[in-house]
């Protein structure tokens, strides 16, 4: 029976770090080693025991090579599996409290179903949820996890999923033929009505932000009524919208990156647990 070497469930838990944060120095700020303790890791890891190239360096960001990337679906699954026979066997009964925050955008689509399946595994854990916008989220330093959405190359944490932005209407409204176009929007700093606004003007279409607001179902409520148009993540539509595009003289519009950003400084096996839960969930 042939042999392979064995790889220390800490120097995975360094190496998805590094992929989370974009380098070495930020990764052994998370793992509490120093850069070159961490760099050492990953010398052994790819001369010494794989063999393979694992990073790309693009100025002060490190990527992952094709193998890198291979590699990193692993270790997500190796440690997400030793993190669950520890809690289970060992901290059965974890208490204490996360604080979480998000955009209010995806509490009804997602985090029902996280916090049904979190709470099966964990029912004395306490979950504190902060609703505020992506931009307020990030300046927060109080939160153990925040789900954000961040434009194409300015994404930091952990990928949860990418996903169109869209224009919508109500299915039984023809609001899009409006001239000026009504829209129903999130509050100026938002970067999607940015997208939107800028969308428009370069196809030169006359239109007016008629509704405003940092509430998704505020704005859903407007839509819904036949006042305005939209433009949001797909997934996050109701069932009587529809999507507009090309045919209704509607501009296409970029993907953005919804992002899990951990607390760098306040580590616990709480926290990663529900980490690892909102994962699986936005896979849903």
């Amino acid at each position: 029976m042939s042999s392979y070497p064995s790889i220390d469930t800490e120097v995975l838990r360094t190496f998805v770090a590094i992929a989370d944060q974009g380098g070495f120095t930020r990764a052994g700020e998370l793992v509490n080693r120093t850069q070159s303790a961490v760099s050492m890791q990953m010398k052994r890891l790819e001369e010494d025991v794989l063999q393979r190239r694992l990073f790309e360096r693009d100025g002060r960001q490190v990527k992952l090579t094709a193998e890198g990337q291979v590699l990193l679906g692993y270790a997500r699954r190796i440690l997400k599996l030793h993190s669950e026979v520890f809690n289970t066997l060992r901290e059965p009964h974890m208490v204490g409290t996360v604080r979480i925050g998000t955009p209010d955008d995806y509490v009804m689509r997602f985090l029902p179903g996280i916090l049904q399946r979190f709470a099966q595994f964990y029912p004395l854990i306490e979950i504190e949820v902060h609703c505020e916008s992506s931009k307020q989220l990030l300046q927060r330093q109080d939160l153990d996890l925040s789900i954000v959405t961040r434009k194409p190359g300015d994404e930091i944490g952990q990928l949860l999923r990418k996903e169109r932005f869209v224009w919508a209407e109500a299915a039984c409204f023809n609001v899009h033929e409006k001239t000026p176009l009504p829209l129903a929007m999130f509050n100026s700093d938002c970067f999607c009505r940015q997208w939107a606004c800028n969308a428009l003007d370069a196809m030169g279409r006359d239109y007016r932000v008629a509704y405003n607001s940092s509430s998704l179902s505020a704005l859903m409520a407007v839509v819904g009524a036949g006042l305005a148009i939209t433009a949001q993540l797909e997934s996050l539509l109701p069932a009587d919208m529809r999507v507009l595009g090309e045919a209704e003289d509607l501009p296409e519009l970029p993907e953005a990156s919804i992002m899990l950003i951990r607390n760098l400084h306040n580590p616990s096996p709480i926290t990663e647990c529900l980490a690892e839960h909102i994962v699986e969930g936005f896979k849903l």
